[in-house]
């Protein structure tokens, strides 16, 4: 599709400027035919730049960071170990979501992005075949030099080409901790799956 609308829009350009130069031949006596040039070139720049301007919209920011979730977290479960962190909105304000677990139980806790307020915690038993540090090794993320929401949000964003990142989970698969970004363009979404630490993209999932 992207191949087929560039090509199509380098002909029409192609045969736009052909017949300009067929009504308007350029002649050193012939000044009017060097002024349409230029402005009918200004123009299509013009138009271009107001184009690649609106592709992408504003990558939000948050007062509270995945590091400031995570302190928060772990300031009221300090003996546990993070096995998944989510931002998400709910009414229009976002929060992050902060699942943990220590050897018997699992544990969740929702932070306000904006105050770093603790909203709501709960916590329950781990089934048994997860008890005595089975989910606690297998999930635990690696938390060190993890890339912010905004970095992942531009990496992501820059990927699906159009749209905004609306959504963030940093979860772990195969010994690898990732971000999964979701981006949103009128009813476009594109998930892009991007490594939490190098930023380099995994995976990318379209949904018209």
């Amino acid at each position: 599709m992207k191949k087929t609308i560039l090509y199509t829009s380098t002909l029409a350009l192609a045969l736009i400027f052909a017949g300009c130069a067929a009504e308007n031949p350029v002649s050193s006596g012939n000044g009017n035919g060097n002024g349409n040039t230029s402005n009918s070139s200004s123009s299509t720049t013009t138009s271009s730049s107001a184009a690649t301007s609106t592709t992408t919209e504003k990558v939000p920011e948050f007062k509270v960071s995945v590091e400031d979730a995570i302190q928060a977290y772990q300031e009221v479960h300090p003996d546990t170990d993070i096995t998944t962190i989510e931002l998400d909105s709910s009414l229009g304000n976002y929060f992050y979501k902060v699942e943990g677990v220590d050897d018997e139980k699992e544990y969740e806790v929702t932070i306000d992005a904006q105050t770093k307020e603790v909203t709501k915690q709960k916590e329950e038993a781990l089934d048994a075949d997860e008890q005595k540090g089975v989910k606690r090794q297998e999930d635990k993320l690696d938390l060190s030099d993890l890339l912010s929401v905004e970095e992942a949000a531009k990496i992501a964003t820059d990927e699906a080409k159009s749209g905004q990142a609306t959504d963030w989970d940093l979860d772990k698969e195969m010994n690898v901790t990732y971000w999964d970004v979701q981006v949103k363009d009128g009813n476009k979404e594109t998930n892009v799956k991007l490594d939490a630490k190098t930023g380099e993209v995994l995976e990318v999932e379209l949904d018209d």
